[in-house]
């Protein structure tokens, strides 16, 4: 890499003047708060506002991160949907502690939720993947998800194999649900609302679970 690339990438920079964060804007609960900024999100018609990196720990002790979609969120926390048997599947088995962080970059905010990971229940998981789409649900079936395969070819043969053992009758049902996916909780211990200021002086609350009570604080950027 030239010299003058790398000084053109330590030059990237943009100011945030979108909004401001007080501390009497705040809900007294994040989840209320969560409710609020992403029906702005939506409202401001951000695609795909509902994704998010996930971040789990893995065997040798160094974070893994991937995108993933935010599929419902409430009172239990924030919910997605994976294989089990995936990499994350077997790290949240190993150590069920993960967080998410969501960045909305056109309204300049950020929500980083640390929690408590749990199985969500066989009745959501099932609604759940009865709604997504036929090719969708084969492909839960064909992928051994995080595994090496040899080839593209490989998996559409899979997938293949699957649409003739669960043909699309046009009801949710003709594809049943694999015992190997499902969906997970991810209980907030911490929840963090940033909002992007002039001159990196940030607005950052944290939302802190202490004696089952929400405890908000002021961060410095």
């Amino acid at each position: 890499m030239s010299d003058s690339f790398k000084q053109s990438i330590a030059e990237m920079r943009q100011d945030y003047r979108a909004g401001d964060l007080y501390r009497n804007d705040l809900a007294d609960s994040p989840i209320d708060q969560f409710a609020e900024w992403f029906d702005q999100a939506v409202k401001s018609e951000i695609r795909e506002p509902n994704t998010m990196t996930l971040c789990t720990v893995g065997d040798d002790g160094i974070p893994n991160a991937r995108t993933v979609l935010m599929k419902d969120f409430g009172t239990h926390g924030v919910t997605f949907y994976t294989n089990y048997e995936s990499r994350k599947g077997r790290e949240l088995l190993a150590n069920p502690g993960a967080s998410v962080l969501f960045f909305w970059k056109e309204l300049e905010r950020q929500v980083h939720v640390r929690g408590r990971v749990s199985r969500a229940s066989h009745a959501d998981s099932e609604a759940y993947f009865f709604s997504r789409p036929y090719d969708a649900r084969i492909g839960a079936w064909a992928s051994i998800q995080s595994r090496e395969i040899p080839n593209r070819r490989w998996l559409a043969d899979r997938a293949a194999e699957f649409e003739a053992k669960f043909p699309d009758d046009g009801t949710p049902g003709c594809v049943p649900l694999p015992d190997f996916w499902g969906g997970y909780y991810l209980e907030p211990v911490t929840v963090e609302f940033w909002q992007g200021q002039p001159g990196r002086k940030h607005d950052r609350f944290i939302y802190s679970l202490e004696g089952g009570n929400w405890r908000i604080s002021r961060l410095s950027p």
